[in-house]
């Protein structure tokens, strides 16, 4: 494996590790998957299709999100927002993430 294999695989262990706070948080307030990605995506945090449903659908079936379909202007959408025990969830990983941000940005001085 080459440096820049090496350094892609890393990238995306890191990005993996966050996804499930970036999709937490922007479903505070109802989405449909492709407004949910475009808005991930216009913070810098871009999601395929297939990364995105399948853990909007293992999160639903966790607890943490609710859905349902709505018809507006268009085709039927399904939308997603936190549950209760998703907004609870959101607040603990928010302060673990604070907290390993804090540290990762002392051990990098």
């Amino acid at each position: 494996m080459d440096r820049n294999d090496a350094a892609a695989k890393l990238e995306q262990e890191l990005r993996r590790g966050v996804v499930v706070l970036a999709v937490l948080s922007k479903l505070r307030r109802s989405e449909y998957g492709y407004s949910l990605r475009q808005a991930l995506a216009d913070k810098g945090m871009p999601i395929e299709e297939g990364t995105l449903y399948p853990l909007l659908r293992r999160l639903e079936d966790q607890g943490l999100l609710t859905s349902e379909w709505r018809i507006e202007d268009g085709p039927p959408r399904r939308y997603y927002t936190l549950s209760g025990d998703g907004r609870a969830l959101l607040k603990s990983l928010s302060g673990t993430w604070r907290e390993l941000v804090d540290t990762a940005n002392r051990l990098l001085e």
